[in-house]
């Protein structure tokens, strides 16, 4: 079972990678007034596994800060993200036992 942990590991890390590339990526086009990544796209990429990427693409790129929808998606999509991790460590440790 530690390997669906790593492998989960791995797709958020990746995901997250490509999530906070992609904002930053947006970023640049919209200053240079450019076509833009579609928000659906990255909202997408943010909630597929890359809201860790995602909001700290927020952050330091200072992009889509005043959107509601990724002011709430993102840290929902991230406690998920969290949750889904937390289970996968569990039921692999062999401690689903005691919690079920």
């Amino acid at each position: 079972m530690r390997e669906t942990v790593y492998l989960l590991l791995i797709w958020l890390g990746v995901t997250s990678a490509l999530a906070f590339v992609l904002f930053g990526w947006d970023k640049l086009l919209a200053k240079a007034h450019r076509r833009r990544i579609p928000e659906a796209a990255l909202l997408g990429c943010a909630l597929m596994g890359g809201s860790a990427g995602g909001l700290l693409g927020m952050a330091v790129f200072h992009h889509k800060t005043r959107k509601p929808l990724f002011r709430f998606a993102l840290p929902l999509g991230l406690c998920a993200q969290a949750a889904l991790l937390v289970w996968a460590a569990l039921r692999g440790a062999g401690l689903n036992d005691y919690i079920m």
